[in-house]
């Protein structure tokens, strides 16, 4: 499966925050080889401040993050997917577009830290919290042996990051 680029959607519901990251730490960690898109069921106007300003400040790619709908994505000129993920809860559990070519799917749940409460401190660390979160998983994505794994045993191991890291 690693014989071409491929191609990873994250999907959340304003496309603001958890997907706009994930975007990001994917195609950081995936060198290349892997090229990460993201997109919400309801987007937002305008990518989360503080979500931005904690990439930038990672030394993660910023460059062309935007909120999009993830119409964009089921549309015949879209890229075809090999790995979709939800990640808010909501998102799951809407009725996705169908994806061409069967992308491998799985949810990876993870808290909305622009819903956190508390000061300033706590807030930031919700932020923090949930670009680790990220970006272990991703690192397990990236470290998976795609070459002598069928599409079943991928699909297993996609599910477990998501229900272990």
């Amino acid at each position: 499966m690693n014989d071409r680029v491929m191609n990873a959607l994250f999907l959340s519901t304003g496309n603001s925050t958890r997907s706009i990251m994930a975007e990001s730490l994917l195609n950081h960690h995936g060198h290349g080889w892997i090229r990460a898109f993201s997109a919400g069921s309801f987007p937002r106007a305008a990518v989360d401040p503080e979500a931005l300003g904690l990439l930038e400040r990672s030394g993660l790619p910023v460059e062309g993050l935007r909120c999009k709908s993830w119409d964009e994505f089921a549309r015949p000129a879209a890229p075809a997917m090999d790995f979709v993920f939800t990640l808010c809860d909501d998102v799951a559990e809407l009725v996705c577009p169908i994806w061409p070519g069967q992308p491998v799917t799985a949810h990876w749940s993870v808290p909305d830290p622009s819903r956190a409460t508390g000061d300033e401190i706590e807030r930031a660390e919700a932020y923090r919290d949930t670009l680790r979160q990220l970006e272990r998983r991703i690192e397990l994505l990236t470290m998976l042996p795609f070459a002598s794994l069928d599409r079943l045993s991928l699909q297993g191991h996609v599910k477990a990051i998501g229900a272990h890291a």
